[in-house]
């Protein structure tokens, strides 16, 4: 640590504030929120910090600048917004530079509705983010298809029009507009329309419904038929809106989902919009964050994007996790909305269902962008180049050579070795290996001969070593398999253990074993190359021991040859219960004469 940091954290204050920590060059690295601004900036610099990710920040550490604030609400605000300016390397950052769009809803006295992606503290509403542009313009389109909204960008004030400065236009003609310009509208009725516009906005289908039957029926009652017949198509284009969207609540409750899916440096967050109990809105996020990165930490960085130019909020939030930050950021909810806002963790019930339904869209987000660097790879599976991140390799494991070994209470010890390349099995490359040289249940001394006759081939041959050279089983199945190779002159090798219990991974010359994340693809390829390197010994070893039976003893009984044995004990199994079978069973699987000679020697073998 440099004197002038030591020197710095020895005059820590113990008020909440912001800390924006530096590099060498004087560029921010990372943003952060403290309750006390002491503990929490040393505790980085402690002897265990915590996470790779928080170990490799803090080796980066020359400075760093504090902001003091008069509560942990005022630095959550700071900090939020110093993120989104500085996008620093080590906090969760949206990968999107761009601003989401939202539907603005202008604050005049004929207010207008259009997309913007600037948002303003000017009065007037905006609703959104939209991830997905046409999810907006299909809200925009919907909203003038059924609302009389005007389009033109005059500045109807009332002076302008009673000075009459204005005429209508094309919009009035053909009944897309009522004519506001010459106050052909009153601005009251006008703005109940927008009212109107607005509870469609918040997915308040239903509600508008009511209303507007409630409209029409007193539009009846006064003989306006021309005016109820207006409403009366306006609600069967609404009900057709809301017929469409999926109930997925009985509570009526209006609550935003919210999941996360991350693996390395991406990470996906799927949000599901519920109003009055249904689904009327998704949206996604696509954030970038760092090897290690704690989910309760993505999912405050999550909430904090999402909401933070949002005034629309729910009361209820949903989520896999709790925030790390969970009672400031309801608070911070709180002051947005001017209402009360809870953080629910569901543990059973419909609203986990909902979790569940949503995480599934974030993972398929996620598999999208692994899809996208996949192609920009050239076609190599992305869980192939997960796996080299996950081990730290020069070069990717195009091709991975992996062994099991086999046996039975010592008996008949096989080999398997299976090649997999680009993550795909490649079944003609697969090698069988018998045991010759080892005598009972010996592993590590069977993993030596069989990477010995397997790897002294490749040499002989002239032939290139596999990316991967993986073992199944943990510290003594890899030392046996490091010693020939090193004893054959091999050098520059990567071999790795993988033990099933605990799916550690072991290194050479590495007594510790390390943990792959369980949701990292390159775990799964490692899983899957192994689970079929067991597969393909087991089968091997079946055959082996099937033949032994069928050849010592079945094929001992005169007049039952090999293919006859073979029969009798796909059919039955063991020799035991070919003993226990009756006359009948027999003779349907062999026939009369083979079952007479078989009852003679097993009655001679009783005696």
């Amino acid at each position: 640590m440099n004197p002038k940091l030591e020197t710095n954290l020895k005059n820590l204050p113990t008020s909440p504030g912001v800390y924006q920590f530096l590099n060498k060059n004087g560029k921010v690295i990372y943003v952060g929120k403290a309750k006390n601004l002491k503990n929490r900036v040393r505790s980085y610099f402690q002897e265990n910090p915590g996470s790779a990710k928080t170990v490799a920040l803090v080796s980066k550490i020359e400075d760093f600048q504090l902001v003091v604030t008069d509560s942990e609400l005022e630095a959550l605000i700071l900090e939020n917004n110093l993120i989104k300016q500085l996008k620093p390397r080590y906090n969760v950052n949206l990968k999107d530079d761009k601003s989401f769009p939202f539907i603005k809803v202008t604050n005049e006295l004929f207010p207008r509705i259009y997309p913007t992606r600037s948002v303003y503290n000017d009065g007037s509403k905006y609703f959104g983010p939209y991830t997905d542009v046409r999810s907006m313009k299909a809200s925009l389109g919907m909203i003038n298809k059924i609302f009389k909204i005007r389009s033109c960008k005059l500045d109807l004030t009332e002076e302008n029009i009673n000075a009459k400065k204005f005429k209508v236009c094309l919009d009035y003609h053909i009944k897309k507009c009522d004519g506001p310009c010459e106050n052909l509208i009153s601005a009251k009725a006008y703005n109940e329309m927008v009212d109107e516009v607005i509870k469609l906005l918040k997915g308040k289908t239903d509600d508008l419904i009511k209303d507007l039957k409630s409209k029409m029926q007193k539009s009846v009652d006064n003989l306006e038929f021309e005016k109820a017949a207006e409403l009366r198509d306006k609600i069967d284009q609404l009900s057709s809106i809301s017929s469409k969207q999926k109930i997925v609540s009985d509570d009526f409750d209006d609550r935003d989902i919210i999941s996360i899916a991350y693996e390395g440096k991406d990470s996906t967050c799927a949000v599901f919009n519920i109003r009055d109990g249904k689904l009327i809105g998704k949206k996604q996020l696509k954030l970038s964050i760092e090897e290690g990165e704690d989910i309760e930490e993505i999912y405050s960085s999550a909430i904090k994007y999402y909401y933070g130019e949002l005034t629309e909020i729910p009361k209820e939030i949903v989520l896999e996790v709790k925030p790390n930050d969970e009672e400031v950021l309801i608070e911070w909810l709180r002051t947005k909305s001017e209402k009360k806002v809870k953080i629910i963790v569901p543990q059973r019930g419909d609203l986990k269902s909902l979790i569940k339904m949503c995480k599934e869209n974030a993972i398929l987000q996620l598999k999208e962008i692994q899809l996208q660097k996949m192609k920009n790879l050239g076609n190599v599976s992305y869980s192939v180049s997960a796996l080299q991140r996950d081990l730290r390799l020069k070069t990717l494991p195009r091709k991975i050579e992996c062994f099991d070994i086999s046996n039975l209470q010592g008996t008949d010890s096989v080999a398997s070795m299976v090649v997999f390349e680009d993550g795909k099995p490649k079944k003609s490359l697969y090698r069988k290996f018998i045991i010759k040289t080892v005598e009972g249940p010996d592993d590590f001394s069977s993993m030596r001969e069989v990477i010995e006759r397997r790897y002294s081939r490749l040499q002989e041959e002239h032939q290139a070593l596999p990316d991967l050279i993986m073992v199944d089983g943990g510290k003594g199945q890899l030392s046996s398999a490091v010693e020939i190779l090193d004893n054959l002159g091999f050098k520059d090798y990567n071999i790795i253990g993988l033990a099933k219990r605990l799916e550690e991974v072991f290194f050479p010359n590495n007594s510790d074993p390390e943990l792959i994340p369980k949701t990292s693809s390159g775990l799964k390829l490692l899983q899957q190359v192994r689970d079929e390197a067991h597969r393909f010994a087991i089968t091997f070893h079946r055959e082996r021991r099937s033949k032994r039976i069928i050849k010592s003893e079945l094929t001992d009984i005169k007049g039952i040859g090999t293919e006859t044995a073979k029969l009798l004990l796909e059919k039955f199994g063991s020799l035991e219960s070919l003993k226990k079978s009756t006359q009948q069973e027999l003779e349907e699987v062999v026939g009369k004469k083979k079952t007479a000679v078989l009852l003679n020697y097993f009655k001679i073998e009783k005696t």
